[in-house]
């Protein structure tokens, strides 16, 4: 049973991988596409890494599958999941960062997965879960984009059950939450981890639906904000504003810790990280700019949707 779940997920993420790139492709003259990078793992399993750079929409896009098996997990898995010590697993998924060229376009990331750990010992059960969600990191806040963004969160986890939406929303804000600068890494979404309600099928109905309300929503986005005309003075704060986003990274994420620490594929795992990025030192935006609004405005968790 286990095995017709693993390769049920692979047979999904894989066409989704190649779907996705297609979408995103379109956004870009002719010639600029995806290129692909098959690559394995000598603990067991690899994936294929989908990599857009230079674009002139898409400065850096990264669409990466992959399937990873060992017969220990890393101290990033075992930590909070005790149970998980000792025993072999399978991970699979589907990653997702989007780097946008336009300042007025956001910065996205997806992914979605499912982990297996099967049973030891005769008296022990096999441990799966899903995991997941989309979220979004914009340069310059506009209220549109952020009431569609979570509709179609909101639309992705409805036919699984009206409580998920509201539990999801609130875990991506504490979870991609920058605890040493103490602010929001965007503008959030949905994530959830460990969840096998309702049995498979439903588990990996929800997979399937966010990673579709992704594609979606992120595209509506990036299709009414990629022409918008812009100074060097966005470009500055794009630069700026994209080291929030390798700190979150490299300091919080726990995907990056979960790859690195198993010995996961170095190249892909940095994927997520942008071309170009800036820091200055005890930078503050000027009062009253579009710049100081997206601290004051945007970077707050908030009810976009008007349902509290």
């Amino acid at each position: 049973m286990q095995i017709e779940k693993l390769e049920r997920a692979k047979a999904f993420l894989q066409a989704y991988q190649k779907d996705l790139c297609l979408r995103l492709s379109e956004f870009e003259p002719e010639g600029n596409t995806f290129v692909a990078d098959p690559w394995t793992r000598a603990e067991g399993g690899g994936g294929i890494s989908r990599v857009l750079e230079e674009g002139s929409v898409f400065e850096k896009a990264g669409v990466n599958f992959s399937h990873v098996m060992g017969s220990n997990l890393p101290p990033s898995a075992t930590a909070s999941r005790p149970q998980l010590a000792g025993r072999s697993f399978h991970a699979t998924g589907v990653s997702i960062v989007i780097h946008p060229r336009n300042p007025y376009v956001p910065t996205s990331h997806a992914n979605v997965r499912l982990f297996i750990a099967p049973a030891t010992e005769a008296d022990q059960e096999d441990i799966w879960w899903i995991g997941g969600g989309f979220d979004l990191t914009p340069y310059y806040g506009f209220e549109e984009d952020c009431v569609s963004w979570h509709a179609q969160a909101k639309a992705a986890c409805d036919p699984f059950g009206n409580d998920l939406y509201p539990k999801f929303k609130i875990w991506c804000d504490e979870y991609f939450f920058l605890k040493h600068r103490n602010e929001p890494r965007g503008i959030g979404g949905i994530f959830f981890d460990d969840f096998d309600q309702g049995g498979f099928e439903n588990a990996f109905g929800l997979m399937q639906s966010v990673a579709k309300s992704y594609a979606d929503a992120y595209c509506e986005i990036a299709q009414r904000r990629k022409d918008t005309p812009y100074t060097q003075r966005e470009r500055d704060f794009q630069l700026y504003r994209r080291g929030r986003y390798v700190e979150f990274n490299l300091v919080w994420d726990r995907g990056t810790h979960f790859g690195l620490q198993s010995n996961g594929r170095t190249e892909s795992i940095l994927m997520s990280l942008p071309p170009l990025v800036t820091w200055k030192y005890d930078y503050q935006p000027e009062p009253g700019t579009p710049e100081a609004e997206l601290y004051d405005r945007f970077l707050k968790p908030a009810d976009w949707l008007g349902l509290e």
